[in-house]
């Protein structure tokens, strides 16, 4: 595991702090686990600016409710080409609210609101040759 300073937003991990959360590459992201679940993904790269922040790991079914509590939250570019909604949402880093929006957030994760948070697919193994 990267060391915590290496990891774009750390109040989001100081916020966290009460859950026992693993972080795990993904993307060249930093992604936080709950238990199985994958919450959120913390990212800011110099590639695809406008993909910077938090990425929510939610389903289509509650992006009406969350957008309500998240004004600016919006669905990520590069995962669609931006060419349709994707179940994965995301707060801009360069929202005047994302500090606010993402404090909130994790309050939802310590709430174990149900909104937030998926359990990945099983990887399907690579089949012998």
């Amino acid at each position: 595991m990267k060391k915590k300073n290496s990891v774009p937003y750390p109040f989001v991990l100081d916020l966290l702090s009460r859950l026992d959360f693993r972080i795990k590459p993904m993307f060249g992201c930093h992604a936080i686990y709950v238990g199985e679940k994958i919450m959120i993904i913390l990212r800011k790269k110099e590639d695809h600016e406008d993909c910077n922040g938090i990425w929510i790991a939610t389903d289509k079914e509650f992006h009406k409710s969350l957008k309500k509590e998240f004004p600016s939250m919006k669905s990520i570019s590069i995962l669609s080409n931006g060419k349709s909604e994707t179940n994965w949402q995301m707060i801009p880093y360069d929202d005047d609210n994302f500090e606010s929006s993402a404090t909130l957030l994790c309050e939802f994760i310590l709430k174990k609101d149900l909104r937030v948070g998926r359990i990945p697919k099983a990887r399907k193994k690579k089949s012998e040759k």
